[in-house]
């Protein structure tokens, strides 16, 4: 019964204290607001106060097919459209290209200068926090578009879409200069090669013309020293062929004398001459069908003779001699090395040659800057926002409301903590006569 008794007042101590500390609490009620107020007030205070940041973005996507469609037929550089977006995407994420474009622009970066802290400081630290590169994630297989873009975070005071914009634009032009610098090495180079072509055709088209001339004249002089040969062996073969005439002759005259034949006969008219053996001269006649030449008679045999040794030339006795000297004659000039020669104009004849000198007049004329003008499409110009990112005013301000309620709850608590840890005071109790005293107090006494 005594320990019922006593754990009771323990949970009823329990409720009282939770009772008297919501009781202290709305005791120190104004304490709390005055806290909370004051709170609030330093957070709108630091809201109103706090640097306004602005946030300008710009999105770029490929450019269309026709952009770079002159110069890809020309077969001398190919260029893709997501290449190139890629390639401006890395050139504006490149710290050389923004800080290459805050030199070259500074009074867009002026409102960032603060004493004692350079301009180039100050943009160092704009750029590594203030400076973001958009674009698609890579963990998302469903983005239907490729595209780059850049958005920028800037304080108050600084033209954010205008270095957005100019930042961008910077990069354009410098990576449609680093493609025409491209384009135009290897143009250069594909013109040199082509000049290295023409000058080695132009060289072997001279050698090869040159050896061309070479061949034939030398065909003619071997052509004209076998003819000369085969001509001075004819007319060796027509000497002695006259020379054994001459021998015949001189033969048959001396037969024709003795026999008596001084006019041309026959052999049936030997009978007439008073011949023995004529009888064999009818039989040599009918057998050989041949009359010898002593029957022409010693004046018609020295007649002959006396005209072969005159002769001075025996050409005229063959057909041949005339055909060798025709062949000859034709061999003192040959047109086509004439014609080789009097060419005026050598690269006429060169087949390739047209083609190389079109292709090179083509190179020299291609200006790339102008076949570059659209690189990528911007999508999204950067514009002024209507309203700062930060500092977000309604939040801060909440914030600090309740921030300050839970420190003036916990002031209040503290309070009220220290206030109970003082010690209560006695009171000084006035005698009481014994006379007057209960016997519940003498006792207790």
């Amino acid at each position: 019964m005594n320990a019922h008794v006593s754990h009771n007042p323990q949970a009823k101590n329990d409720e009282i204290d939770l009772i008297a500390l919501a009781v202290s609490l709305w005791q120190q009620r104004w304490l709390i607001a005055g806290v909370m107020v004051l709170v609030g007030i330093v957070a709108a205070a630091y809201a109103m106060l706090a640097t306004p940041y602005y946030q300008a973005q710009s999105v770029l996507k490929p450019a269309s097919l026709k952009s770079f469609d002159q110069l890809n037929l020309t077969g001398v550089y190919k260029v893709d459209r997501d290449q190139v977006l890629k390639r401006i995407g890395i050139s504006l994420e490149s710290y050389s290209t923004r800080y290459a474009f805050f030199q070259a622009n500074p009074e867009l970066f002026q409102a960032l200068e603060k004493p004692g802290i350079p301009v180039e400081q100050a943009f160092e630290r704009l750029n590594a926090s203030a400076f973001t590169i958009l674009k698609p994630d890579a963990k998302k297989s469903d983005s239907l578009a490729n595209y780059v873009g850049l958005s920028f975070v800037y304080p108050e005071g600084v033209d954010g879409p205008a270095v957005v914009n100019g930042l961008i634009a910077y990069a354009v032009d410098q990576e449609r200069t680093r493609i025409g610098a491209e384009v135009n090495t290897l143009v250069a180079n594909r013109l040199n090669k082509l000049q290295s072509q023409i000058s080695a055709a132009r060289i072997g088209y001279e050698t090869d013309k040159q050896s061309k001339i070479a061949s034939l004249l030398e065909a003619d002089s071997v052509k004209r020293a076998d003819l000369l040969d085969e001509l001075s062996g004819l007319r060796q073969q027509l000497k002695l062929r006259r020379q054994n005439r001459i021998t015949q002759l001189t033969e048959a005259m001396m037969i024709a004398e003795q026999l008596g034949i001084h006019k041309p006969a026959t052999p049936s008219s030997l009978r007439e001459i008073g011949q023995q053996n004529s009888n064999n001269l009818v039989r040599t006649e009918v057998t050989n069908q041949q009359i010898p030449l002593y029957f022409m008679g010693t004046e018609a045999l020295g007649a002959e003779r006396k005209a072969l040794r005159a002769r001075t030339s025996d050409d005229f006795t063959d057909a041949h001699v005339g055909e060798i000297e025709k062949q000859l004659r034709m061999l003192r000039h040959n047109r086509e090395v004439e014609a080789l020669r009097k060419r005026d104009n050598d690269d006429l004849f060169l087949s390739k040659l047209a083609k190389w000198e079109e292709e090179s007049s083509y190179l020299q004329s291609l200006k790339p800057e102008l076949l570059l003008q659209d690189l990528v499409d911007v999508d999204q110009p950067a514009v002024s926002p209507l309203s700062p990112i930060k500092p977000k005013k309604a939040l801060i301000v909440v914030l600090g409301l309740v921030l300050g309620l839970m420190l003036g709850v916990f002031l209040a608590l503290v309070k009220s903590v220290m206030t109970r840890m003082q010690p209560v005071p006695l009171k000084v109790l006035s005698p009481v006569p014994v006379e007057q005293a209960s016997p519940a107090v003498m006792l207790r006494g």
